[in-house]
């Protein structure tokens, strides 16, 4: 149920971003979500990708910082409210949410966030304990 992130470490300068992207057009590679989070100096571009290993082969052959990271992709109801009783239930077991970004998906009844929780797979058991659909990578890749 867990996703594989590919974590990307940028100089905050011109340029490279599309470096990144470039790389991954080349090798075949799709974009499914993105987050970019930066300081004056650095950036940290979280991916998921459609071939895990390609762009992290690729991305590490060009001179790239690259780390895995598990994640988990949640389906959470299109409505006002639908985030917040996910993050209350994970509030009232203690598990701390620490980053999210939204993959984009054709539905008009639900989104998929993505997740990076401090402890994993207790958010895993606590989320489908509770009927929420965690959205396995497989899914996340092929789409």
């Amino acid at each position: 149920m867990k996703v594989d992130q590919l974590s990307i470490f940028l100089e905050n300068r011109a340029g490279r971003l599309a470096e990144v992207t470039r790389i991954l057009s080349e090798a075949g590679v799709n974009i499914r979500a993105l987050s970019l989070a930066d300081t004056s100096d650095f950036g940290i571009l979280r991916l998921i990708v459609s071939d895990f290993e390609t762009a992290k082969d690729k991305l590490k052959e060009n001179g790239f910082t690259v780390g895995r990271t598990s994640v988990v992709a949640v389906e959470v109801p299109d409505h006002p409210g639908g985030l917040h009783n996910i993050l209350s239930m994970l509030q009232d077991s203690n598990i701390n949410v620490e980053y999210m970004y939204a993959f984009v998906q054709q539905s008009g009844d639900s989104a998929v966030l993505i997740f990076r929780f401090d402890r994993t797979d207790q958010g895993i058991e606590l989320l489908q304990k509770n009927g929420i659909n965690i959205v396995p990578g497989e899914k996340l890749y092929a789409l």
